[in-house]
């Protein structure tokens, strides 16, 4: 699993010109990967959502060195297949390394419901949907994060 976290005045994101998810004041925005390998093994996929939720949550990349779990500040999630493309070869992208969508959705999902159970205030994109993302990196500030 991996994430590109960035630090945001502002963010969101559009499904055939409608917002779906927006976060109107300093926040996250989580771009997040689901590897073809990470739910080889049910109790490992859950751990690994844990995981990357409480890592999202307390990571301390606000301004004043303070974490979303520290001031209550919005995370915008938004699904990002292409985080795995390969471009090591030849001109197009390979995909293989990216969670088929019926693995990777329930993954995504269990992220936000993480971090929801923690008390975060979660925005989303709509998972397979065509998205149009719009943010306001502050700094900026970005941060890879991987499981």
């Amino acid at each position: 699993m991996r994430a590109v976290v960035s630090r945001v005045t502002r963010a969101s994101v559009s499904v055939a010109g409608e917002v779906v998810g927006a976060i109107d004041e300093p926040g996250l925005l989580v771009l997040l990967g689901v590897h073809a390998d990470d739910a080889e093994n049910a109790a490992d996929a859950a751990a690994k959502c844990a995981e990357m939720s409480r890592k999202i949550h307390e990571l301390r990349l606000l301004r004043g060195e303070e974490s979303c779990a520290d001031t209550g500040a919005p995370i915008l999630v938004v699904s990002q297949f292409t985080l795995y493309g390969d471009t090591r070869k030849g001109r197009r992208p390979s995909w293989s390394a990216a969670a088929r969508p019926e693995v990777a959705e329930p993954l995504v999902a269990a992220v936000v419901a993480d971090l929801t159970a923690r008390g975060a205030r979660v925005r989303t994109g709509r998972f397979g949907a065509e998205m149009a993302v719009e943010s306001v990196n502050d700094g900026p500030f970005t941060v890879l994060v991987e499981l």
